[in-house]
């Protein structure tokens, strides 16, 4: 039987003695829950599944967080504040472990230095773990002195910034590496081999720890600006504004202009905002600072101060010491928060508006949630000016693709084009995700399969990814499961398939065609209709013919009794469907959301509400490839300026189903149902008015368990079971609902 698991949220660790060492901390109740005890491992499901120690959390932490490190949350494919599913995990003793890493890295530490390292650690395939020892909870016998003494003198002070990706492990699933465990590079030396050569004199850097340690070291280099499919525009942008800023300053000052440059970087989550800067930098031969924003948020405030500090005068001597240096600040929206900004928020915004003032020094920040970034940083004097990176379409996933498999041995039979069109909403990480998790089961296929063969990711290993990968914009949402149904399983309703396929696939699919006729198309619909007659069936149906992200929300899910917390939870979920574009947002039960303004006794919440709603519809921001789809049976509550044009302008009346859509529905129902001979669908389903699908589906479930009432070896279920079950049965439409939709129906057909 499987373990038990608890979901919890994932925020990162405050304490720097977790950080990078693949420990997770837990409420002590929940340890006790999940039957762990301290430095147990545990299965971490998010977008990816990974390992991870599981130590005890102070008890002041709320049991519903789990304190995770960035490079944790990062092999999740997760950000802070999603949700990821914890359970108790075996661990088995490796007998191999492969791993890649920087070609320093690897050509300057031996394998057994390595092994050292990662003694006592939970590795899995894939995973980005770092070299610092894991010496909270030391194994039995590791020599933590002897670890760190030969990472820092074979790589020197930033030994502590490294990151390496494991690769392969023998047996497969997650291990801990022991002293008898065979570690090997990939490609290079192992255990029990000489050592590679090293030069003599190792490279040791010349700053002090702290400051090292303030700004982390990027092991792997940024791709070329040529690579930076879907952001060439910004990127030469950006490299005219540095090329400028840097190496004619004198040109601006004679215009009239100043060489103070400060940029913004905005776009969705890995969307590849850092590596724009890095590979323009790197373009302009620019040295590159980086401040990790919530890494440093997460500090306390002395800690956290002395970071920044650190970082830009890192910058300012890298500037005056007449090497080009771009401050690259991260996730700014942590550090600089719009609302509540802390005093530490005051005091980087004074060091940034410092440092700018040094010749040769250009400050970029990025951010996913712009709105979110407190506006003192968009001052004239520090940050002015901004770039966005639009979210990847069909054609450019396709390219990203094309780029990020170039090194890779693939088969034949792989086409980018159908994989790009399977992943709406994905972006570059997402991308880099899925080709990681691709060549995992490459290697497992591999692996069990013929080994004198070139291992070589196949069109199934993409697709099969797909199963695993979630796209980042969609990792904390609610999202409907489609199941593999799509229009075609939908019996009957061709009228209703009509309709929606016209209102809500066309735009997605045919944008051009809507440009060229000099059209808008249409906003949203709203499904209306009896209840149980497939209003969310149809819409899972859809979401699966086009292959859609779907959001899906209760209707009183957004009303919250904290004054803006309602309007707060509409924007999130506008904007979390404009980042997985094209997106489908589903608001069942809308007319709990959006009732009929002036009539409710709850304070003007549900105004505010419906206020947001038609804000967000046909606001100043345009909605490009969101489709909003509302379903409810009582069309009459619904606010009618919700259903006016350019909002829920299209009504689509899904009725309840006649004999042969009965008929239909009973053949689906009893697909994997064996029927006797006797039982004839076609006459039952003209006997059955006034059911709905829902009772129709029913009506076969109850059949089933009543043959195998009678007897647990029941192989068929026949006309008389579904007699009787038809006694237990009853139909649940009310015909004074029926005629009242029927009229609302016909009254909108006038």
């Amino acid at each position: 039987m499987p373990g038990p698991e608890i979901t919890l949220t994932a925020r990162l660790s405050p304490s720097a003695l977790d950080t990078r060492r693949g420990v997770v901390r837990l409420h002590p109740e929940v340890l006790d829950a999940l039957g762990l005890r301290p430095w147990d491992a545990v299965r971490l499901t998010g977008s990816r599944v990974t390992a991870a120690l599981a130590a005890a959390a102070d008890r002041a932490v709320q049991p519903g967080v789990l304190l995770v490190d960035d490079v944790t949350l990062s092999n999740l494919g997760l950000r802070e504040g999603a949700e990821v599913v914890v359970a108790p995990v075996p661990v088995t003793p490796a007998r191999a472990v492969t791993v890649s890493g920087s070609r320093l890295a690897m050509t300057a530490v031996s394998p057994e230095t390595l092994r050292l390292a990662l003694t006592g650690k939970v590795l899995t395939t894939g995973d980005a773990v770092s070299l610092l020892p894991q010496d909270l909870a030391p194994p039995p016998g590791a020599d933590v002195s002897a670890a760190r003494r030969g990472l820092s003198a074979a790589i020197g002070m930033t030994w502590t910034n490294e990151l390496i990706t494991v690769t392969a492990t023998e047996p497969a699933g997650p291990v801990a590496v022991r002293p008898s465990t065979v570690v090997q590079w990939r490609g290079g030396a192992r255990t029990g081999e000489p050592a590679p050569v090293r030069p003599a004199t190792p490279p040791v850097s010349a700053e002090p720890p702290s400051a090292v340690t303030a700004v982390p070291a990027v092991s792997v280099e940024p791709p070329a600006v040529a690579d930076l499919v879907g952001a060439r525009e910004e990127a030469r942008r950006l490299g005219e504004w540095l090329d400028l800023a840097f190496r004619h300053p004198d040109l601006l000052t004679r215009l009239g202009a100043t060489s103070r440059l400060g940029v913004l970087v905005t776009g969705p989550s890995g969307v590849g905002k850092a590596t724009l800067v890095r590979s323009v930098a790197r373009a302009v031969s620019a040295e590159v600072v980086e401040l990790v924003a919530p890494s440093v948020a997460a500090l306390e405030a002395g800690a956290a101060s002395e970071r920044v500090h650190t970082a830009v005068a890192r910058a300012v001597d890298t500037a005056r010491g007449g090497t080009p240096c771009v401050l690259l600040v991260s996730d700014v929206d942590a550090l600089l928060p719009s609302t509540s900004p802390p005093p530490l928020a005051t005091v980087t915004l004074d060091a940034l508006r410092a440092a700018q003032g040094t010749p040769g020094l250009a400050v970029v920040a990025t951010s996913a949630q712009p709105e979110s970034v407190d506006p003192r940083l968009r001052d004239p004097e520090l940050v002015d000016r901004e770039l966005t990176l639009a979210l990847p379409d069909g054609r450019t996933r396709a390219e990203l693709l094309r780029v990020l498999l170039r090194d890779t041995p693939v088969e034949s039979t792989v086409d980018v084009e159908e994989v790009a069109e399977r992943t709406p909403g994905f972006v570059v990480a997402d991308l880099v995700a899925l080709r990681r998790e691709a060549a995992v089961r490459a290697a497992l296929r591999h692996q069990g399969g013929d080994r004198s063969a070139e291992p070589a990711i196949a069109r199934e290993d993409l697709l099969g990814a797909l199963d695993t990968v979630r796209p980042i914009s969609m990792s904390t949402s609610d999202t409907l499961q489609v199941g593999g149904i799509t229009l075609d399983d939908v019996g009957d309703m061709g009228e209703v398939k009509q309709a929606l396929t016209e209102a809500v696939l066309w735009p997605l699919r045919y944008p051009d065609s809507f440009a060229r006729l000099g059209v808008q198309p249409p906003r949203g619909v709203l499904l209306y209709g009896p209840p149980g007659c497939g209003k969310t069936f149809l819409v899972r149906a859809l979401a699966g013919t086009g292959r859609l992200n779907v959001l899906s929300v209760k209707g009183a899910e957004l009303l919250d009794k904290w004054v803006g917390e309602s309007e707060r939870a509409v924007r999130e979920l506008f904007r979390r469907a404009a980042q997985a574009a094209p997106t489908l947002v589903f608001l069942d039960e809308v007319d709990a959301l959006a009732p009929r303004r002036g009539q409710s006794s709850d304070s003007g919440v549900a105004d505010r509400v419906v206020a947001a709603l038609l804000t967000e519809l046909d606001g100043v921001e345009p909605l490009r490839d969101v489709v909003v789809l509302a379903a409810t049976n009582r069309p009459e509550l619904v606010d009618p300026a919700l259903l006016r044009p350019g909002r829920l302008e299209r009504l689509v009346y899904v009725p309840p189903p006649d004999a042969a859509a009965r008929a239909e529905i009973l053949r689906s129902s009893a697909r994997n149902t064996p029927l006797a001979e006797d039982v004839d669908l076609d006459a039952l389903a003209a006997d059955l008015d006034g059911y709905s699908a829902a009772d129709c589906a029913a009506l076969v479930r109850e059949a089933a368990l009543t043959a195998m009432r009678e007897s647990l070896a029941a192989a068929e279920v026949t006309s008389a079971h579904l007699a009787s079950a038809r006694e237990r049965v009853r139909p649940s439409l009310d015909p004074a609902q029926l005629a009242a939709l029927a009229s609302y129906a016909e009254s909108r057909r006038l």
